[in-house]
């Protein structure tokens, strides 16, 4: 600091001699002539002063004087005098302007005061802009560098997306070739299949023609539940008069099947209500949401909270696991077999659905794009058609071919359960939390004809003729709606009926002669159709989930909130 005081004072110095020079300058003729004035003034009173003492000079010596001298000196006084009066005049004059230059030079003062005050004002705001200038400054070299780091951070992510996109590019080819190796191992399955099937039913034809009084005689009653059967379309598969079970292998079930104790005891072919447990087995780790028979096979898919869906053969006397299917992130909703029982799909609350292949157990389809979790999922009319119900208010219909989705609906309020005309699938019926049965033709984007009922609808299920709808009420009602009156035909009701949960699903058996429909208290009420409660089963006190009829029999699967699975049969 000592090395640099005689720098400061010297500016201070300069800068005070160019302000003096600065503020002088403008007065400097004004001073100059008021300087003049003023010696002027001066020299005219030391004038007047020489005069007056000659003046009275001559006046005390014109007494003495002689009087030829008086006249001389007479003459003198006068023009003395007559000068006096001038320079008299002239230094009023002379007064008079330094008045007026005194007057100039106040008020050039209080102008110069103004100038400072302005001035100092000026060097106030100049040096706040300084400071802002310095903090822009700084502000503009902190941007400039943060510009230089996000071009750089620009140019790394450019070179990761580009790598992406070669290896996406990459995936995508080898993901194109092992679709088209899946699609020529699946033609060739099915045709192994089709030849099984061919050649089991050529074995069972030619079995019927050589056993066919032995068949009689021990299956009356059966073979006229099964003509029954045969006429509603249940369960064709060959083409002889009488309809059998498919085995778990996807063929033929053997007439021994149908005349042994094993497929009396399970209940399959009988068309009498359901009485007593067949078989109960632990079906997940917590608590089992779904539940649904393979149209084709004995087979039961089951889907719980431990996010797996499990398949189980309760064809035989003994429960007999036949898969798991996983990839799911979080708890499955909602199970659906495909009208020919080679896929399944389910729901999850990781606002997805996906499709499995029964026969290999693989994963094939994971459709994302619901922002809430997915209650159910159907197959509209052929298998590369789905529609998704979730609780973020809309249905969204999906082409497993294109793995897209082709449209979405927009429902106004959470979709609890959904179900789909046979053949085209053109009509889907949704259930919703705000009471709302909503009717959607996939050829418009808008629902017609809705039908409000007193609860929140908490599942659906519509009859293989599709002309009669159930719907569960969390009023603790179930109704029956007449789809070609577009009307409620009927509501079941009992005292000990409590729906347990919001999503407890209800179905019509596989004649669409009953209903049934789990209770809160672990009760299951069948009703039939006509409004009549046929029997109450129950085996525990936790509250029922889920029930399915068997496709082509009496027989019952439900499954609760402590991990079990029930199959109700008549014996």
């Amino acid at each position: 600091m000592g090395r640099d005081e005689p720098l400061w004072r010297k500016t201070i110095v300069d800068r005070l001699i160019d302000r003096n020079k600065r503020t002088t300058s403008s007065f400097t003729e004004i001073i100059t002539q008021n300087n003049r004035l003023y010696d002027a003034s001066n020299q005219l009173k030391s004038d007047n002063l020489k005069l007056s003492v000659e003046n009275e000079q001559l006046r005390s010596g014109g007494s003495v004087a002689s009087a030829s001298g008086n006249n001389s000196n007479l003459a003198k006084i006068q023009a003395l005098e007559k000068r006096l009066m001038s320079q008299q005049e002239e230094l009023t004059e002379l007064h008079k302007r330094k008045g007026e230059n005194a007057q100039m030079i106040v008020d050039l003062n209080i102008k110069l005061e103004k100038q400072n005050k302005t001035m100092n004002d000026k060097d106030v705001r100049i040096a706040e802009q300084l400071s802002t200038n310095n903090s822009l400054k700084a502000e503009v070299q902190m941007l400039t560098t943060s510009i230089q780091e996000l071009k750089g951070l620009n140019s790394c992510l450019r070179d990761e997306h580009t790598a992406l996109q070669l290896a996406f590019a990459s995936l995508e080819d080898k993901l194109r070739k092992v679709q088209d190796e899946n699609r020529t191992l699946i033609d060739r399955l099915m045709k192994y299949k089709i030849k099984d099937a061919e050649k089991m039913n050529d074995e069972n034809e030619s079995f019927l023609k050589f056993g066919s009084y032995f068949f009689r005689k021990r299956s009356d009653k059966m073979r006229k539940e099964l003509e029954e059967a045969a006429r509603e379309g249940n369960s064709m598969r060959s083409g002889s008069p009488l309809s059998f079970p498919l085995g778990a292998d996807g063929g033929m079930g053997s007439l021994t099947d149908l005349s042994g104790t094993g497929a009396k005891a399970a209940g399959f072919y009988s068309d009498t209500v359901p009485s007593c447990v067949h078989m109960k087995f632990d079906a997940h780790d917590g608590e089992v949401n779904a539940v649904r028979w393979s149209p084709v096979e004995r087979l039961v898919a089951t889907g719980g909270a431990d996010r797996k869906v499990k398949l189980w053969d309760v064809g035989k006397a003994i429960m007999e696991p036949r898969g798991t299917l996983v990839g799911s992130n979080a708890a499955i909703n909602s199970v659906d077999f495909d009208s020919t029982g080679s896929m399944i799909l389910a729901t999850s609350n990781d606002y997805a659905s996906r499709v499995w292949t029964v026969c290999d157990h693989r994963l094939r389809h994971t459709l994302t794009g619901h922002s809430g979790k997915v209650m159910a999922a159907k197959f509209v009319g052929e298998a590369t058609k789905i529609v998704t119900g979730s609780h973020d208010r809309t249905l969204k219909i999906w082409d497993l071919r294109s793995r897209a989705c082709t449209e979405t609906k927009f429902a106004g309020s959470s979709c609890n359960d959904l179900v789909t005309t046979d053949g085209s699938g053109s009509t889907i019926i949704s259930g919703h939390f705000d009471k709302k049965i909503r009717f959607w033709d996939t050829r418009t984007d808008c629902s017609a004809n809705d039908i409000v009922l007193q609860g929140k609808i908490t599942s659906l299920d519509l009859s293989k003729d599709c002309k009669y709808l159930i719907s569960c009420v969390r009023d603790d009602t179930i109704k029956l709606l007449d789809l070609r009156m577009n009307q409620i035909i009927r509501s079941f009701s009992n005292d000990n009926f409590k729906v347990g949960c919001d999503w407890s699903r209800v179905a019509f058996s596989h004649d669409g002669s009953r209903i049934a429909a789990g209770s809160a208290d672990g009760s299951i009420f069948v009703w039939h159709v006509c409004g009549r409660l046929e029997t109450t089963l129950k085996d525990s006190s936790v509250a029922v989930t889920a029930v399915n009829w068997h496709p082509f029999s009496s027989t019952l699967a439900s499954v609760d909130r402590l991990k079990a699975c029930t199959i109700w049969s008549d014996s």
